[in-house]
């Protein structure tokens, strides 16, 4: 019987391992950490019985792709929940706007600008599901939708700054700069819409929905799905070299660029392990989890039903703290995504004492504490809400690292949105999943489609092997 062995249980991890496992394959996951679930693990942070999301909180692009289609975890016991808003984001004076599921009721909130997020977001909505077919592939290949996804890539390819353009008002426009944001990018690099323009479109195809009792029920989901294929998974294991697995047939490395050059060692061509250590990653993230009696008071009313509020101010000043945060300064005022996976999940509170979860944009590897600002961003569009903090529970971009090996310095998006990274991920190559040794294969969120608890990385990853082996 092949065997391989799965290095690492994030989201790609176990999905490259399930569908290994659902092929025949005998599949053994370890886990350098004493609990599975990587980037999807979930925990009482701030007080006992409310459940906070340690890092992947919501998840677009993770109800109708190729795996989930494969595997139906919702048939499997994985329950997603939907808030009434997709995102906010509040404006200075008690002010802001918000997005709905249905771009019409989006856009009539939207005055004059209402019309051009209609004209974009619109079509891009009726054909999401072809180009999601896509993009959710390694970039090098014969596109099945290739006039959609053209369609798709004319907007994504320009510059946030440039794309803002269609809407004059301050509210569309700080709606767009709140999603961009996503990306870690200046506003004026090349295809840095890329992200906003993917989110945004899903925000209005599939929502972007929660997991009820926490992210870590994907894990424990797919979890259960290998042990019925007699799959095997060791926490506490840490690989530092092929040398200790033995010699199983498949490797899946779901580690970062560079730990998989190391991993692989002398073993990986020269050409692939240079490309791997150059791998570029991005800004880091500094995370603050609240317990909140009653709620964030935000003055902005629709952000009291809003999942995910972006928090920030105006177009401009966030196109500013982006420019500061990838330059490797840190903003007096940062960029700040506060997630209420409460409001569509509140199997995850206790009583009327809610867990908050934020985290603010700050440069790679930033050494000091963004607790104040943070705080204080939240405080300017929802006065009083100091007072209603119970707990917190800080984790710095350290502290984001050792949690979990593939966030380098922090970044949890796992590597450098810049655009030849966000089309040629972790390497320019046919097969960008192949480490150029025989049955070996990287699956991190490194590889593509990138970032985002969909498993897409670790399916196409183990499709790759499963299509040699074939071969």
């Amino acid at each position: 019987m092949t065997d391989a062995v799965v290095v690492g249980s994030g989201p790609n991890g176990l999905a490259a391992a399930l569908t290994l496992a659902a092929s025949g394959v005998q599949v053994t996951v370890v886990e350098a950490a004493d609990t599975i679930g990587g980037g999807t693990r979930s925990s009482a942070l701030t007080l006992p019985g409310l459940i906070h999301d340690e890092c992947s909180g919501f998840h677009p692009l993770a109800v109708d792709t190729p795996f989930s289609r494969a595997f139906d975890l919702e048939a499997h016991g994985l329950t997603w929940r939907w808030s009434d808003i997709e995102w906010s984001h509040p404006l200075d004076g008690g002010g802001g706007a918000a997005v709905w599921r249905s771009v019409d009721e989006t856009a009539a909130r939207l005055g004059p600008d209402g019309r051009r997020w209609r004209s974009l977001f619109g079509p891009l909505t009726r054909r999401f599901d072809d180009i999601a077919e896509d993009f959710l592939r390694p970039m090098l290949h014969v596109p099945r939708h290739p006039v959609k996804l053209a369609g798709f890539g004319a907007y994504s390819l320009l510059p946030a700054a440039v794309l803002a353009r269609r809407w004059s008002g301050t509210e569309a426009r700080a709606l767009f700069a709140g999603v961009a944001a996503h990306a870690f990018r200046p506003f004026g690099s090349p295809a840095s819409s890329a992200i906003g323009v993917a989110l945004g479109t899903a925000a209005h195809r599939y929502g972007w929905p929660v997991a009820e009792g926490g992210s870590a029920a994907i894990g424990r989901v797919v979890s259960a799905l290998l042990a019925e294929h007699g799959a095997k998974v060791e926490t506490g294991v840490t690989v530092g070299s092929l040398d200790e697995l033995g010699d199983p047939d498949i490797v899946m490395l779901d580690v970062a660029p560079a730990a998989a050059a190391r991993i692989v060692g002398d073993r990986m061509p020269r050409r692939i392990a240079r490309a791997l250590t150059r791998y570029r990653h991005g800004p880091g993230s500094f995370k603050v989890e609240f317990a909140v009696q009653g709620g964030v008071p935000w003055t902005h009313e629709d952000s009291r039903r809003a999942g995910t509020v972006h928090v920030g101010g105006t177009f401009e000043e966030i196109a500013a703290t982006e420019k500061d945060v990838v330059r490797g300064r840190m903003p007096e005022r940062p960029f700040v995504l506060v997630g209420q996976q409460y409001v569509a999940d509140p199997t995850r509170s206790r009583d009327d004492v809610h867990p908050l979860y934020t985290y603010a944009h700050v440069p790679a590897g930033y050494t000091g504490d963004a607790t104040a600002a943070i705080e204080a961003q939240i405080e300017r569009f929802a006065p009083g809400f100091g007072d209603r903090v119970l707990a917190r529970h800080v984790t710095s971009t350290a502290g984001l690292e050792a949690h979990n090996r593939n966030y380098v310095g922090g970044d949890v998006v796992t590597g450098a949105n810049d655009p030849l990274q966000l089309v040629f991920r972790p390497r320019i190559a046919l097969d960008p999943y192949a480490l150029g040794v025989e049955g070996v294969y990287l699956c991190s969120a490194a590889t593509p489609p990138g970032a985002g608890a969909h498993g897409m990385c670790g399916y196409n990853a183990a499709r790759s092997a499963l299509g040699r082996l074939a071969r």
